[in-house]
């Protein structure tokens, strides 16, 4: 077999099942399990796997109040800012945009009481000139993996 797009085709084939064993891989990719084993440690190495993890399904466990918040922020205290966000647990996800608002947060919360005493607290911040949260209704697509693009060869 050829290795072009092994790579792409390993890590689809992790996105498919993140606890298949190298044996099953090599088996589904038709090369050796050292083959498998030598790609798997180098997509680690150069940080295209992070890491492996479960899945949460956050509302099963009791947070099921999901927020979005937006935030205008001093310029300068734009570092501070996403450092205290991202390392609140709850937040899932913390990122710098642009627009109207300088960050968006996404939360989760077991009730909208947590939710408002959380926001509340990050509001006392004299950095943050203007927020705005949306309470989502429902989560349509969340926490979804895309594979990557193979070329398929085919002579």
């Amino acid at each position: 077999m050829t290795y072009e797009n092994l790579d792409a085709k390993l890590v689809n084939a992790l996105l498919g099942d993140g606890r298949a064993s190298l044996r099953s891989l090599a088996e589904e990719l038709d090369v050796s399990v050292t083959t498998v084993s030598n790609h798997l440690s180098d997509l680690e190495e150069e940080g295209v796997i992070e890491g492996y993890t479960p899945r949460i399904d956050y509302d099963a466990v009791g947070y099921d109040v999901t927020a979005v918040i937006q935030l205008q922020v001093e310029g300068n205290a734009l570092p501070e800012i996403t450092d205290t966000l991202r390392d609140h647990r709850q937040m899932i996800s913390v990122y710098e945009v642009t627009g109207d608002y300088d960050v968006i947060a996404i939360g989760k919360f077991r009730d909208t009481d947590g939710m408002n005493d959380q926001i509340k607290a990050l509001l006392t911040d004299p950095d943050i000139k203007a927020s705005n949260t949306s309470v989502v209704l429902n989560a349509v697509s969340e926490n979804e993996q895309f594979t990557l693009d193979v070329d398929v060869d085919d002579d």
